[in-house]
């Protein structure tokens, strides 16, 4: 198999299985198309919803909807983190014997509660047991950044310590010895033309899902801070939405009406932008990208702002201390108001050098790059061939 990449006439077939193809995963299959266009690519993929039934049922889906497609001749098996692998070997027996990579976009051991108490409650033992037993049954394992990796095995040594009897010794040595090779973004997102200053008006973008993991509460009082302030700025609320969002959000929008009106400022966008180009101008027009996240294992969201020359501003926890400068984190408290007045003080301070015509801090983030990960990715499928 390792011919492939000795002779670029070599073709080589690739079964790739995303178990909950949520935007992060599309993301990463997209891109790992283009990086490699001589590979014979085949996708099984399962729509992003439903998901206590979803992680625990795509090898039934899969197994006995999609057995001719499983069964393929295939050189490399490629698979999302949600998949049930090991059962998904036990349904289709020919799929032992191909080379195996198991990428984790996130884990479910980091997961924050839902603070709403009217929320169904889910048991997360069930896909935390699944997701050890499909890295424990892979050839190798992959995760996005070290955050996710260390919370990973944090959270599984802590689950195993809670098993009763008969728990193997090592079983998270190949956690321990994992991959990290990011999700890639495309070498044409990358603009590095100068921000224009064309108004005094900060433009801040949050682009995330509406659900309570992204932070609607600390982004709430990051707001009511900026107003209190009378800071000129406008919000764009970007980013996907559901039929049921928290409640932050509609007060967020009442506020900003009213603030709005009272300055004479114009609306800023809010909701889900398509097409994806401007979606990516709206980026390329902002000042600030922001995150309020309590469960952020790369942050694409961020990482496209940087790309398209926003300055990115995140809390100091999670993935972020591991490639935005000190300057572009605020404080990481329990304490909303400590937090919100942190990033405040920080947007502040920014709308202050916009007004003087400086430019906002631009990490270079070049190591996301596309051209730059092709590398690491043919080295791994190279490390699985050869075994």
């Amino acid at each position: 198999r390792l011919h492939f990449f000795l002779h670029e006439s070599s073709i080589m077939k690739a079964l790739l299985l995303s178990a909950y193809d949520a935007q992060s995963h599309g993301v990463w299959r997209k891109n790992l198309k283009t990086m490699f266009p001589n590979i014979e690519w085949v996708e099984l993929l399962l729509p992003a919803r439903y998901f206590p039934w979803r992680v625990r049922g795509n090898s039934l889906s899969w197994a006995f909807n999609h057995r001719d497609v499983l069964t393929d001749n295939y050189d490399l098996l490629l698979s999302t983190s949600m998949t049930d692998l090991s059962a998904l070997r036990g349904f289709v027996p020919q799929i032992c014997s191909i080379p195996s990579i198991v990428y984790y976009h996130e884990n479910q051991f980091a997961y924050p509660s839902n603070p709403n108490p009217l929320a169904r409650p889910v048991n997360m033992v069930e896909p935390q047991i699944l997701s050890l037993y499909t890295a424990l049954c892979a050839d190798a394992v992959v995760f996005n950044s070290e955050y996710n990796r260390s919370s990973f095995l944090d959270g599984a040594t802590a689950l195993l310590k809670k098993l009763p009897d008969h728990v193997p010794e090592g079983l998270l040595r190949c956690i321990e010895q994992a991959n990290i090779i990011p999700v890639p973004l495309s070498d044409d997102l990358f603009d590095d033309a100068p921000k224009r200053h064309d108004s005094d008006i900060l433009e801040i973008v949050w682009n995330h899902r509406w659900e309570y993991d992204k932070g609607p509460q600390l982004l709430l009082a990051i707001v009511e801070q900026l107003i209190v302030r009378q800071l000129p700025f406008r919000l764009h609320l970007l980013g996907q939405r559901f039929r049921v969002a928290p409640a932050e959000f509609a007060q967020i929008q009442q506020l900003l009406d009213t603030y709005y009106a009272n300055t004479g400022i114009a609306a800023g966008h809010c909701g889900f932008v398509e097409p994806q180009e401007d979606y990516f101008q709206c980026l390329r027009d902002a000042d600030v990208v922001l995150s309020t996240a309590a469960h952020d294992f790369q942050g694409l969201s961020i990482l496209e702002g940087c790309a398209l020359g926003c300055a990115p501003l995140a809390p100091r926890r999670l993935v972020y201390p591991e490639y935005l400068p000190h300057e572009c984190l605020f404080a990481d408290s329990a304490d909303l108001q400590e937090s919100s007045n942190s990033a405040a003080n920080t947007l502040q301070h920014w709308a202050m050098l916009k007004r003087a015509g400086q430019t906002l801090p631009s990490p270079v983030l070049d190591q996301f790059r596309q051209g730059r990960l092709q590398g690491e990715y043919q080295r791994l499928f190279e490390s699985v061939l050869v075994k």
